[in-house]
């Protein structure tokens, strides 16, 4: 089971390590942190808690900060 993923410069896919895979463990395997990520899987904004499906597109986007 394969997902796409797209972050910044990377578009590629990926392949769904275990069942009931969800955003959080994607983000942890990527050694990326929650309160800096807005998820996106299917164009829709989601949870960390949502799983990812085959053929599904996830989309991270970084929050930038400022001022």
């Amino acid at each position: 089971m394969i997902f796409t993923l797209i972050f910044k410069d990377i578009s590629e896919e990926r392949d769904i390590p275990k069942e009931n895979y969800t955003i959080k463990d994607l983000l942890n395997d990527l050694e990326l942190s929650s309160q800096t990520i807005v998820p996106k899987q299917n164009g829709e904004l989601v949870i960390e808690e949502s799983e990812i499906h085959d053929d599904d597109e996830i989309r991270l986007i970084q929050i930038i900060y400022g001022g």
